[in-house]
């Protein structure tokens, strides 16, 4: 039963979801959302029942002290709201949880059903999947929808992946079917750096958001950490010689990919975000689709030596491949 009791009246809100798990390498997405959460206070107003979706051999309980007292904390996925001021005010609805175990059509029912209710205009879901991508570049972010109006309108990508997939996009199809506007924003994380937490992929999800929904998002301590993580990453690279020869090697591809992006169209799109946020009123009102120079960065593992997927259409991460919504690689 849906219970919204004490949410006020909207406005103009849009839902932003993350999922641990398959669809969150370095947790940059669940990340994201943490941080939205953290620097705009969010008020948590409902949880699901973890009884229904989630298998506690999988993802276990965990157990603490509050005063004395043993309190166990049960995986779910909890729903919070944020208030967005300034000459352009807008609400967020932001879900965070743990992909489930089970019962996703259900789970995807009930979270829709929560953003009928409040008004939701449109459900960005926000992943991170492994790729054959140096951590010295910028975080690739690509942006899809299953809706071919909404990839004209709004300059994304319309999915064509076929494979195995995950909450995310279960979810997206679930609001395509439910006639409900639905994006998905993938990070590319460097799979030989895969371990958690990726700040730099979080800072370019946080990047992407901010020019698909024309917000502005306070970034905190973030952009310093994510130069603190790829300096931590150039070191270790640099103490080996066969990872610093294979980040060389992804390097000259990136760049060599990216070559036709460096062109007056891509410039000026970067311009016109950089003038947003020093001077909103400066720059068009209109949300850019995005090159993302202007991520700083950080880094921090070793990598094993991976060949690129042969068909060349989406990075397939060591230990699991891509979702489903997983745009084409950038």
């Amino acid at each position: 039963m849906i219970e919204l009791e004490g949410v006020p009246e909207l406005i103009d809100p849009v839902m932003v979801a993350a999922f641990e798990g398959w669809n969150d390498a370095g947790d940059a997405a669940s990340g994201a959302v943490a941080h939205l959460d953290r620097e705009w206070k969010g008020e948590v107003f409902a949880a699901l029942d973890a009884e229904d979706y989630y298998d506690f051999q999988v993802n276990r309980p965990t157990v603490w002290l509050d005063n004395g007292v043993r309190k166990i904390t049960w995986p779910t996925t909890r729903l919070s709201v944020v208030r967005i001021g300034g000459a352009k005010p807008r609400d967020l609805v932001l879900v965070r949880g743990i992909e489930p175990s089970m019962r996703w059509r259900s789970f995807c029912n009930e979270l829709l059903g929560f953003a009928h209710e409040l008004g939701v205009e449109m459900v960005v879901i926000l992943g991170a999947l492994l790729g054959d991508t140096p951590h010295t570049r910028p975080v690739p972010v690509s942006g899809v929808t299953s809706d071919a109006d909404l990839a004209r309108t709004m300059d994304l990508e319309e999915t064509k992946y076929e494979g195995p997939t995950g909450i995310v996009g279960v979810l997206q199809e679930a609001c395509t079917h439910a006639g409900v506007p639905a994006v998905s924003l993938w990070a590319a994380v460097p799979h030989y750096v895969s371990q958690p937490p990726n700040p730099k992929a979080t800072l370019a999800l946080l990047n992407r958001l901010e020019d698909l929904i024309d917000i502005r998002i306070p970034l905190g301590e973030l952009p310093e950490d994510a130069r603190a993580w790829q300096l931590g990453v150039d070191q270790l690279a640099a103490e080996d010689s066969e990872v610093a020869e294979y980040v060389q090697t992804l390097e000259e591809a990136r760049d060599t990919a990216d070559l036709p992006e460096a062109s007056g169209d891509a410039i000026a799109r970067e311009f016109e975000r950089y003038l947003r946020r020093r001077d909103p009123s400066a720059a068009a009102e209109q949300p850019g689709d995005g090159s993302y120079l202007r991520d700083t960065s950080s880094g921090l593992t070793r990598p094993p030596r991976r060949k690129p997927d042969p068909s060349g259409e989406e990075p397939q991460p060591p230990a699991a491949p891509d979702d489903p919504s997983d745009p084409p690689e950038a």
